[in-house]
């Protein structure tokens, strides 16, 4: 299945919080199902982490998983322009049916990336 990689704590708000958008500069006619990967950097530092983010109570830095695939989202449209308070642009990825998996530890990469089934059956 593909994956899409991204910064803590965006990924945590997609798959909790009712981030319904991902941001990205760089379009795709990519639909369907997609695993989300909590990449290894973070958004803000994590001295710098906020308690809250949006009015959502975010869990202490040392509870966000990192490094690894952190659930599963169904990606419906790209698109330039949206009705959320998430969207920034150029891109968003518009995301629907959030499931939250147990955490996965498996290397990131850039854009979209393949993971195998099998690691995912564990």
């Amino acid at each position: 299945m593909l994956a899409l990689s991204i910064r803590q704590p965006y990924a945590w708000l997609i798959l909790h919080g009712g981030k319904d958008i991902e941001n990205r500069t760089w379009p795709t006619a990519r639909r369907g199902p997609c695993l989300i990967h909590a990449g290894l950097q973070w958004f803000v530092h994590p001295r710098e982490w906020p308690s809250e983010f949006d009015g959502l109570d975010l869990p202490p830095p040392a509870e966000i998983p990192r490094g690894g695939i952190v659930g599963r989202v169904d990606i419906m449209d790209c698109v330039t322009r949206y009705k959320s308070q998430w969207f920034e642009g150029p891109y968003g990825l518009v995301m629907r049916n959030r499931q939250p998996l147990p955490f996965v530890p498996f290397p990131g990469r850039l854009g979209f990336f393949d993971v195998p089934d099998s690691l995912l059956l564990r």
